[in-house]
C-alpha cells in the first residue's frame, strides 16, 4: 500500500471515534485488531513521533473508525481483515517509533477489553 493511500481517512479520525469504535468493537474484533490499534495511537500521542508519521497512524485509525469499508466489520469471521491490514500497514510504516514504552501502555490498556490474553495472541503484530 502507498503512504497516500490513507490519506482520504484522515478526516475521519477524532479521539472520540477512536475510542468509541475500540469500545464497540474490542470483543468482537479480537485482541489483535485491539492491540494493533493501541499501537498506533500511543505512537501518535507521543510527542517525539514525527508529524508525517502521525499522518500515516490518522489515517490508518481513520480507517478502521470507518462504519463501511471494504469488508464491513459485522461479516462473521472476516469483518476485521480488512481493518487489521491497515493497521499491519500503520505498524510498519512507523515502526521505528514504537518503543518499549508504547508496547508497556498498549498491553495496559488492552486489559481493558481482555483481562486474560497471552503473548502468543500477539504475535505477527511487532
Amino acid at each position: 500500500m502507498a503512504d497516500n493511500q490513507f490519506d482520504k481517512y484522515q478526516k475521519n479520525y477524532s479521539d472520540n471515534q477512536f475510542w468509541e469504535k475500540i469500545r464497540k468493537v474490542a470483543k468482537s474484533a479480537g485482541v489483535k485488531v485491539v492491540y494493533a490499534a493501541l499501537l498506533l495511537y500511543y505512537v501518535m500521542k507521543n510527542p517525539a513521533t514525527p508529524k508525517a508519521d502521525r499522518l500515516k497512524i490518522i489515517g490508518a485509525l481513520g480507517y478502521l473508525i470507518l462504519p463501511m469499508d471494504l469488508i464491513p466489520d459485522f461479516v462473521p469471521a472476516v469483518g476485521f481483515t480488512d481493518d487489521l491490514a491497515a493497521l499491519i500497514w500503520g505498524i510498519y510504516s512507523v515502526s521505528k517509533n514504537i518503543t518499549p514504552e508504547v508496547k508497556l501502555q498498549a498491553k495496559e490498556r488492552l486489559g481493558t477489553w481482555f483481562k486474560e490474553y497471552s503473548e502468543a495472541d500477539l504475535e505477527g503484530l511487532f
